[in-house]
């Protein structure tokens, strides 16, 4: 770790914030100045066949699960070149739940849902062929080739049990959990495929939320149309679940081994090697408690740091409800940055990457503070929506609690996705308004996951919801931008390349990322990496550091192409 900055001190005490809380009237504020660097973004969910309903099966009872809504994932599970949408859903539950009793799939609208991209562009429903219907109360998504057989595999978090589904390659999928050892126990969110050990096979980590069961625990005033979801400071943390991938389809659980058993309340898990001594760390965004940064020790352990290292808690030392997460680096410094969604009156947690281990609390530097106060966020992800290689943000929003009104009826619970445009990585500028009639519609949006779906080198997005659609948003941001993505294949690292880091150079000056499926909430985004080149019609090199160890170089390539980059070892490997 590099030298701790001077303001990292104050952060030892840790003030517990109370999320759901009056909210402060908003600051005064001046106007934000014309959008002139605005998207367009459009609804095409009925147009191209996707119609699915999140079924949150809410009862009198207000069980925390009812509020915490599905995820997303968009991936190419038939290798046909378009990518395919995955949707998460719930399970029927009574209320009042009896002691023990799970929550089920009773009948087809509870299933999860598989959406296969034809080539005309529009999308089948083989959640049936494919065999991923599914069991219980499913929450988020994970997508990875743990076995290096060249096709996508599905890990499928839920409340109770979880799912892995190994991809055969003809069009169906194989719950093989039981074999794996994956099933897990408790209430599992969002989950990450990463090689921690850099062994060349994929592990996974499942972030869990709370020690929760359905005990009728009333919270709230009582009075009719008062009762809320309760508070997670009444239940205890649990630890987070390591999978280290043995080989063979099989999975050794080991956290507590690994260091990295700290007990979390999980709800958004993001990777990277934020210190680039080249073995990639996890990140984990906490509910209303400090949050986690999980450093790899390069032996097989972690370490938590997040305090250290000025990622637990906000500006002024105070905890918050951590939800969606990213982990990129939107200053185009070379070093992983990261972005924590929240509930109003907290503010979005923007983090700059020091450089030394150490992070800078950068949300109201760069204007994220202001235009986040009173508004709540779930799914999140840095993406350079107008190619001009910067990424920005796109957040979708929504309160936790239903009944929010009631008592604070400045605040809603349904609310608009956030568009914040990257002025060159020192500030965010709202261009909401001016991006589309999607930023004016009320959503209860959890789930989040980007990916060019119409490969026409513009990142597009599906957001998925509580108790209500999905919605896939085509990126139509005009301009004349060029672009780039890159489809890394791992020889000797882990097929899919997860955690190489990528390196362009233009005449613009440099970017960076890392290759992962994780992030947002709950939802497993494109593993393909797409870089906005602005104005550079060609891009100088391409460095690629895979996750192997070994650095690749290309020079020279045309921009506006969708490029495989295949891991080049070297013949005395």
């Amino acid at each position: 770790m590099g030298p701790i900055r001077d303001h990292v001190a104050c952060l030892a005490i840790v003030l517990t914030a109370l999320p759901y809380a009056r909210a402060q009237a908003p600051p005064t504020a001046k106007e934000n100045p014309p959008a002139i660097h605005a998207g367009r973004f459009v609804d095409v969910t009925e147009k191209l066949g996707i119609r699915f309903k999140h079924e949150a099966s809410p009862t009198s009872k207000k069980y925390l699960l009812e509020t915490m809504g599905g995820g997303v994932a968009l991936f190419d599970y038939d290798n046909d070149g378009r990518l395919d949408v995955f949707l998460s859903n719930g399970a029927r539950i009574d209320g009042p739940m009896p002691k023990g009793a799970m929550p089920r799939k009773d009948g087809p609208k509870y299933w999860n849902r598989l959406y296969h991209q034809k080539p005309d562009g529009t999308f089948e429903d083989v959640t049936e062929k494919a065999g991923v219907s599914g069991a219980g109360y499913s929450t988020g998504v994970a997508v990875g080739d743990y076995d290096n057989d060249g096709f996508e595999d599905l890990f499928v978090a839920g409340y109770g049990r979880s799912t892995l589904y190994h991809n055969n390659g003809n069009g169906t999928l194989t719950d093989v959990t039981d074999v794996a050892g994956v099933a897990g126990s408790g209430w599992a969110t969002s989950a990450a495929w990463v090689d921690y050990d850099n062994d060349g096979l994929l592990d996974l980590v499942v972030a869990r939320y709370l020690e929760w069961g359905f005990e009728d625990i009333y919270c709230g005033e009582r009075r009719e149309g008062y009762r809320s979801f309760c508070h997670p400071d009444l239940f205890k943390p649990v630890p987070i679940l390591l999978y280290h991938n043995d080989g063979s389809g099989k999975f050794s659980e080991v956290s507590h081994k690994a260091g990295a058993d700290k007990p979390v309340k999980g709800l958004g898990v993001a990777v990277a090697d934020y210190d680039h001594d080249g073995w990639i760390d996890i990140l984990v965004s906490n509910d209303a408690i400090p949050e986690s940064l999980f450093h790899n020790k390069g032996d097989g352990t972690f370490e938590e740091v997040a305090m250290v290292s000025a990622l637990a808690v906000d500006g002024s030392g105070a905890t918050y409800s951590g939800m969606g997460v990213d982990f990129e680096d939107y200053n185009n410094d070379g070093w992983p940055d990261v972005i924590i969604t929240d509930l109003a009156n907290q503010r979005y947690a923007l983090y700059s990457n020091f450089g030394d281990g150490t992070f800078d609390y950068a949300t109201n530097v760069t204007g994220l503070g202001s235009m986040t106060l009173l508004h709540s966020g779930w799914g999140v992800r840095f993406l350079d929506f107008d190619n001009d290689g910067w990424k920005d943000l796109l957040i979708v929003q929504s309160h936790v609690m239903d009944t929010i009104e009631v008592n604070e009826p400045h605040l809603h619970y349904r609310e608009s996705p956030l568009l914040a445009w990257n002025d060159k990585g020192k500030k965010f500028v709202d261009v909401s308004k001016d991006s589309g009639e999607v930023f004016q519609q009320k959503w209860a949006a959890r789930g989040l996951a980007s990916g060019d779906i119409d490969n026409d080198g513009r990142v597009d997005v599906v957001v998925a919801s509580n108790d209500g659609p999905a919605w896939v948003l085509k990126n139509e941001t005009p301009g004349n931008g060029h672009w780039i993505t890159l489809k890394l294949i791992g020889v000797k690292s882990n097929r899919d390349g997860i955690g190489a880091q990528v390196e362009i150079l233009t005449d613009s000056g440099r970017q960076y990322a890392t290759v992962s499926t994780a992030g947002s909430y709950q939802s497993s985004s494109d593993r393909r990496v797409h870089f906005g080149l602005g104005s550079a019609a060609a891009v100088k090199s391409i460095r690629v550091r895979w996750p192997s160890g070994i650095v690749q170089t290309l020079e020279g390539v045309k921009a506006d192409q969708i490029l495989s980059v295949r891991e080049t070892v070297p013949s005395t490997q």
